[in-house]
């Protein structure tokens, strides 16, 4: 990743409402971060956080009603995303912007070929004769691994196994060569050696093809492998944003503390059980105007209740939204 890079997404100030029936839902509130060319962006946080609805925003592939996303700008070549035309974001999501959602079982046609699944884009967005796009595809499925390519193309989805359907969505989202990667949990429905496989199948693809890349997790060991920078969410918004090593070596926000704690260790004396986060994370019928996290906290204090803080810059590319100082154990001087 270059230094000093321009952002290929820039994203400033999103935010996203459900209409619901017991009112609306800010699931994701004033959500701001930038992703560098060939950068690999991890998201963590609990269910809930809105990890997924952010990434899902950007690209308006949420149904409206219910959501709505209300406000923010999202950069992309020099387009933003939120107020262009449909044509224009059809041109861009499945051609510069790739997306693997979490099941493939659910998100490929099960009555459709993998073959079909695959060239699709391909002739959509890169305007490929049939014949080579057929070609284009046993491409793809090579690349991601799948073995006897072009036998593979004519069976449908639930010929192949778990692993190997994602390996499948993988190679859609890749068809056209993308700038952007966004991949939601990819890897949380399989078994732990195909999530390796999948892992480095991904480290693989990027080193040779360059793009950026959104993954989206609860897992942090996967982070800390394969991420340069950590993003950490929680009630909508982004609490703390980090390089890899430093967010892991020098936590800033007592809820990133509290998940890293979460993580069992193999080394060493093992506790009598796992540490787990009392409570469960809000459900924001209003705009939030406190800290969300304060109910949560062991490090909360009077101006919590009282205002919903910035993120400060703490340096080595850290910024942390907390009032909490852990340097000195008291409120932040800022």
């Amino acid at each position: 990743m270059p230094d000093g890079a321009q952002p290929v997404l820039d994203v400033r100030d999103l935010k996203t409402v459900f209409r619901t029936r017991g009112g609306e839902v800010h699931a994701v509130n004033s959500v701001s971060f930038d992703l560098k060319p060939g950068e690999l962006l991890g998201v963590v946080g609990e269910s809930g956080s809105g990890k997924s609805v952010t990434m899902m925003s950007l690209i308006r592939l949420l149904p409206s009603p219910p959501a709505d996303v209300r406000q923010g700008q999202v950069m992309f070549d020099g387009t933003d995303l939120l107020h262009c035309s449909e044509q224009v974001l059809r041109d861009i999501r499945g051609g510069k912007i790739g997306f693997i959602f979490q099941d493939p079982m659910t998100s490929l046609n099960p009555v459709f070929t993998v073959g079909f699944q695959i060239m699709e884009p391909l002739r959509r967005h890169l305007g490929m004769s049939k014949e080579k796009a057929r070609v284009r595809a046993v491409e793809l499925l090579d690349l991601v691994g799948i073995p006897d390519a072009k036998r593979r193309l004519k069976d449908y989805p639930h010929q192949f196994s778990g692993g190997m359907r994602q390996r499948v969505m993988i190679a859609i989202a890749l068809a056209c060569d993308p700038k952007v990667l966004i991949a939601d949990e990819p890897t949380t429905a399989l078994d732990v050696t195909i999530q390796a496989q999948i892992l480095e199948l991904v480290k693989d693809l990027r080193q040779k093809l360059g793009m950026a890349i959104v993954w989206i997790t609860h897992d942090l060991g996967v982070v800390a492998g394969i991420a340069d920078r950590v993003m950490v969410m929680y009630g909508g918004q982004v609490v703390e944003q980090a390089p890899v090593k430093e967010l892991f070596r020098n936590p800033q926000h007592p809820y990133t503390r509290a998940l890293l704690k979460t993580v069992p260790g193999v080394i060493g004396e093992r506790p009598e059980k796992l540490n787990v986060i009392e409570g469960q994370p809000p459900i924001l019928y209003a705009q939030p105007e406190d800290c969300s996290f304060r109910d949560r906290c062991p490090q909360a204090m009077a101006r919590c209740a009282t205002a919903n803080p910035r993120r400060y810059d703490v340096g080595n590319g850290h910024d942390v939204a907390c009032f909490w100082d852990p340097a000195t154990g008291g409120e932040r001087n800022a």
